[in-house]
């Protein structure tokens, strides 16, 4: 089988860091084009916008759209009406219901759309969920805390409306847990404090349950100097259960069962090569659906005013 020809549309820090290196990796798959209005790669088919690619560039089989979330939606509709396999980065889009219709154009297209969640392929994710499908959870406590400042520097897309604020790395978390527990979950609780100058939260405070009424609560915040912390522990029947690291190390009661960093985006790109040579999608919007029922039932605060 030919190599995937890959485009990435979009070209930051996650697409530079993370994208290009795993598709290297990646058997099946090859990097073909950039576009991006504002950086290249050497070596690599340069174009200014998505439009400008398919119109000029070279042949391509797929393209990976690593823009902003806000403007996701019409760069993927784009490239399925080109018939052309789609991957969007977290979260899909900058709303829920935007997302359903390009599933219905990737099937009318006959071409694969894969709504990608990266902390689902660390290496203790599922480890972290055969270990716990043995087990009765009581509890559990979610812990995401980073700084902005570090992670985010000068990205200030990401507390404009659509950009999530503090659930553009909080998602991470609740993508982790809707993959490791086995029943689904639902807000019943949210505060978000929003700056006052900024139109997404930079702290939320959650409670979730599922249907056997499993008390879970979590807490996120941009505002973390000092240890960063991205923790997901659960207390069983037989003890505590701890994910730490975003999902790189695992821990029963005080026995280290994972601790890796292996990376991973290539789980992602093995994931896309095999749905787009199977002409399948896969698209989960369960920790999507999460975020916004907390922006439904969230009371907000309004908070100091934030410098990036």
């Amino acid at each position: 089988m030919n190599d995937l020809r890959i485009a990435i549309v979009g070209f930051g820090k996650i697409a530079r860091d993370q994208h290009v290196p795993a598709i290297a990796a990646t058997t099946g798959a090859r990097l073909a084009a950039v576009a991006s209005r504002n950086a290249s790669l050497p070596g690599v088919p340069h174009f200014r916008s998505l439009e400008d690619l398919l119109r000029e560039g070279p042949e391509i089989d797929a393209v990976a759209l690593c823009m902003p979330p806000q403007a996701r939606r019409a760069q993927a509709a784009t490239a399925l009406a080109a018939r052309k396999h789609v991957m969007l980065e977290k979260p899909p889009g900058a709303s829920v219901s935007e997302i359903t219709p390009l599933v219905a154009a990737a099937k009318a297209a006959g071409v694969t759309l894969f709504a990608t969640w990266h902390s689902r392929f660390a290496p203790a994710v599922e480890p972290a969920r055969r270990l716990l499908a043995g087990r009765k959870i009581e509890q559990v406590t979610i812990t995401w805390k980073e700084d902005v400042r570090v992670w985010h520097p000068g990205q200030d897309w990401i507390f404009e409306p659509g950009g999530l604020g503090v659930f553009d790395p909080g998602i991470n978390a609740l993508s982790i847990l809707t993959a490791v527990l086995p029943q689904p979950l639902f807000v019943t609780r949210a505060e978000l404090d929003f700056p006052a100058n900024r139109g997404a939260p930079i702290a939320a405070e959650l409670e979730l349950s599922d249907m056997n009424g499993l008390p879970i609560r979590a807490v996120f915040d941009f505002r973390q100097q000092g240890l960063q912390s991205w923790d997901i522990a659960f207390r069983t029947d037989q003890g505590m259960v701890t994910l730490s690291s975003g999902g790189a190390r695992l821990t029963d009661g005080d026995t280290v069962v994972t601790d890796a960093k292996d990376a991973e985006y290539p789980g992602l790109y093995r994931r896309f090569v095999e749905l787009a040579s199977e002409g399948r999608s896969d698209v989960d919007l369960a920790p999507q659906l999460l975020v916004a029922d907390a922006f439904m039932l969230g009371r907000r605060r309004i908070v100091d005013a934030f410098e990036g």
